[in-house]
């Protein structure tokens, strides 16, 4: 039996039915072993740089944390960006909810107008935050850099 040398598929004939390559090996003659077809790039290859960038956002921190532990990706410049990015993202928010927090419990000894301000505040913060994660999210995907003014530049440097 043999195989295509390009693209490793089983052969029946002089050309490969799946990517139309000639093939050179007699029918029924199994290709030396210094002849193996490497697997596909795409198969070895794994996250392309856009989807690896997008999934630094996807879970914050964590995967933020991943991205630059995990070997290939933590070389890549744009992924480390954006994991950084992610992380410092996710600092500033934790930061701002904090401080939220703390201004919702000064205002709530108002009797109406600090609990409407309060659910006006944190309803605010959230919606911006996640517009702001779903925007970071496209823009990597589209290999877009979009750099937040803040946490951004310091970003860049780490990366």
């Amino acid at each position: 039996m043999a195989f295509c040398p390009s693209c490793g598929a089983q052969v029946e004939g002089k050309f490969c039915a799946k990517c139309g390559s000639a093939v050179a090996a007699a029918a029924g003659q199994a290709p030396a072993p210094s002849q193996a077809v490497p697997p596909p790039a795409s198969a070895s290859a794994g996250l392309q740089e856009n989807v690896a960038a997008a999934l630094c956002y996807l879970g914050t921190v964590i995967t933020g944390v991943l991205f630059l532990v995990i070997e290939p990706y933590n070389r890549n410049k744009a992924i480390r960006f954006h994991a950084f990015q992610s992380i410092f993202l996710w600092v500033a928010a934790v930061v701002i909810y904090i401080v939220a927090g703390i201004l919702s419990v000064v205002l709530g000894t108002l009797p109406v107008i600090g609990f409407v301000f309060t659910i006006l505040l944190h309803s605010v913060l959230f919606l911006a935050f996640f517009v702001l994660w779903l925007l970071l999210m496209y823009k990597a995907y589209n290999n877009e850099r979009f750099v937040v003014p803040i946490i951004g530049p310091l970003a860049e440097k780490q990366a």
